[in-house]
């Protein structure tokens, strides 16, 4: 049993970065006053995840089980609930608009207003098969008049709104939150990747200039834009620095830790600067030589390759070099050295490597670009301010749909507006 003696002013949460290759958690203590504290973290080998997308549910459950117990005796606290990452290419966004009379010219907009605009911009936009994770609301309009970013208690007749909304594929959705209830937590929230990151390397300013986040996984590379201070755009392009490892152990004719050693050790985002032609591996006491120049030829295609899909990403979003806070990297593979000087190269644009911000606790020890997203998803769910079961003994709960995510064949969305609108 875990220490149960914690300030009763404080309450915890607990964000999970469930990814194809690692998993991570990062638990945290919010004060009364909304400060936020890193009290406890870990990260282990993911299994059971194929781009993202959960392959079976005993691989990721055993993998969360496995990781959580570190993190819960680092932290004194009995997780039972957590704000979870979502990814896979099938994460997209909409862009939607919706219209309503609300009365006469006299009316005043109230929260009912809002829900049923919301109900209507989203309503037989999104297919049935798909749930939605999310609903920005990017502008609303009263009586043809634009630019109104929060209309509550205005007056007006008619009431339109645009909204950027962020879904999923619903097996993908419903698989995910049944691996995590199998191993003993419920996620309370499912969120995009590069969503999650943002809130923990972006700041409000960025937000609003015009920023884009990149987190870069194994199997999987997130994109998040932001401008004037909303969520635009999110996609994903199916490859990651896991690519890069099998490519080199396929041409190399060697196993996949050697080429992951490779990689990580002698490989940069700067090619053709090393004067040494030969790279030599000891391993198992034996040297294995490999010739450099080939080496960086499979690295840097594959690295050409994966950032092409991000630029066309970009484009389909038009925000192509009109970023003018640049592009953030996170993720783990945003730890290959020298990794933003190439992306600002093939991007045509700034680039700088993400750390998640400065919290209290042992924060120093999450301040890297793997732990942005379980950073990000402890700060959202923080400043969710619902309430978090408290510590004890974790049971079986029976599997459910958080009321802050739904199927879009559903009628849930007055519900979402009230919890993703301040997003």
């Amino acid at each position: 049993m875990y220490n149960k003696t914690m300030d009763n002013d404080k309450r915890f949460v607990t964000g999970l970065d469930v990814g194809t290759e690692n998993v991570r958690a990062v638990i945290a203590s919010v004060g009364k006053n909304g400060e936020v504290a890193i009290v406890g973290y870990n990260e282990g080998k993911s299994a059971g995840m194929r781009k993202g997308i959960p392959a079976n549910l005993a691989g990721p459950a055993s993998s969360i089980d496995k990781m959580l117990g570190d993190a819960e005796r680092m932290g004194g606290y009995d997780v039972r609930s957590a704000y979870v990452s979502i990814n896979g290419s099938t994460v997209i966004s909409t862009h939607t608009e919706g219209m309503i009379a609300v009365g006469t010219v006299e009316h005043e907009i109230d929260d009912q207003d809002l829900d049923r605009v919301e109900e209507v911009a989203v309503s037989g936009r999104i297919p049935a098969n798909r749930s939605v994770l999310e609903v920005i609301p990017l502008e609303y309009a009263l009586d043809g008049q634009g630019g109104i970013k929060d209309p509550l208690g205005m007056s007006g007749a008619r009431l339109e709104m645009r909204a950027n909304v962020i879904s999923a594929l619903t097996p993908n959705y419903d698989n995910l939150k049944k691996a995590t209830i199998t191993a003993d937590v419920e996620a309370e929230r499912l969120i995009p990747s590069p969503v999650a990151a943002a809130r923990a390397v972006l700041t409000e300013k960025q937000k609003e200039n015009g920023v884009a986040v990149i987190d870069m996984g194994a199997t999987t590379t997130g994109i998040a834009i932001y401008e004037e201070g909303d969520l635009q755009y999110v996609g994903v392009v199916p490859a990651g620095s896991n690519n890069i490892t099998n490519d080199l152990a396929i041409v190399l004719a060697i196993d996949p830790d050697l080429a992951e050693e490779i990689k990580t050790r002698f490989i940069t985002g700067v090619f053709g600067t090393d004067k040494n032609p030969v790279i030599k591996l000891n391993k198992d006491g034996k040297e294995r030589n490999f010739e450099r120049k080939e080496v960086e030829a499979v690295v840097k295609a594959r690295l050409e390759d994966t950032f092409a899909e991000v630029r066309k990403k970009l484009k389909s979003a038009k925000y192509d070099q009109r970023l003018p806070e640049g592009i953030i990297l996170t993720g783990g593979g945003a730890k290959m050295r020298d990794i933003d000087l190439f992306a600002k190269q093939a991007l045509e644009a700034s680039v700088k490597i993400g750390i998640p911000v400065a919290l209290g606790g042992v924060a120093e020890s999450v301040a890297k670009p793997e732990f942005a997203v379980a950073v990000g998803l402890a700060l959202i769910a923080a400043e969710s301010g619902e309430p978090i079961a408290p510590q004890g003994k974790k049971s079986k709960k029976p599997g459910k749909k958080s009321s802050g995510t739904s199927s879009a064949s559903g009628n849930p969305f007055g519900f979402i507006k009230k919890i993703f609108s301040k997003f």
